[in-house]
């Protein structure tokens, strides 16, 4: 009679404590308070005080959290980031959208909906403190690393196929995409009233993929 080999069973996540599970929620609820006020006020007019209110906590028990308005919006960021991520992961695997071109396209798209719905946060271009808190959040870099290797490798493939210009750098492109997620253009439009927001971000993606020029 032979003895079976016992394989070691992985051991089971360990469960949170209630502090640890409080804990998390209230992170949770500090950077959604921050994610709508930068969509809404941006990152200059937001102030802690108004975080803290939102969530209901003083702002003694918000620095406990994040020690600065910067580390606030790069957890925002974060968060946005990883949903960047997740939708490139639903790209990627859906059998409909294998064309490097229309997967550009769809991402451009997301983020517009993601603006629209009031749900990017705006962050100024020029700020060395806040650029500084970004660049060295880790999660916020490695998120940031991904998505623009993912999408500069969309890019190439499209440039290779004659689908967008080759003649233009993937830098070039990459950032005019990113750029879609700060584009005033979608704010004007939906405060004239007269488009609705999928008519908005037709108009927006044929103007970015195909330019002004009449065809």
């Amino acid at each position: 009679m032979t003895t079976a080999t016992l394989k070691p069973q992985a051991a089971a996540p360990a469960r949170r404590s209630f502090r640890e599970q409080m804990h998390l929620a209230r992170e949770d609820a500090i950077v959604s308070a921050v994610n709508r006020l930068l969509a809404e006020k941006g990152f200059e007019a937001m102030t802690v005080d108004e975080v803290a209110a939102e969530v209901g906590i003083a702002k003694a028990s918000l620095y406990k959290h994040f020690p600065s308005k910067e580390d606030l919006a790069a957890a925002a960021m974060v968060r946005v980031m990883n949903r960047a991520l997740a939708f490139l992961d639903e790209l990627e695997a859906n059998p409909q959208v294998t064309d490097p071109y229309e997967r550009l396209r769809a991402v451009a798209r997301w983020t517009m909906q993601v603006q629209l719905a009031g749900e990017m946060p705006s962050l100024p271009s020029e700020n060395s403190t806040l650029r500084a808190a970004l660049t060295t959040n880790k999660a916020y870099v490695d998120g940031l690393v991904s998505v623009s290797d993912r999408l500069g490798a969309w890019i190439t493939a499209s440039q290779a196929s004659g689908r967008l210009n080759p003649q233009l750098p993937p830098i070039a492109v990459l950032y005019t995409l990113y750029a879609r997620a700060c584009d005033p253009v979608l704010g004007f439009l939906k405060g004239a009233g007269l488009y609705s927001d999928e008519q908005i971000i037709e108009m927006v993606l044929v103007t970015c993929f195909d330019g002004l020029r009449a065809r």
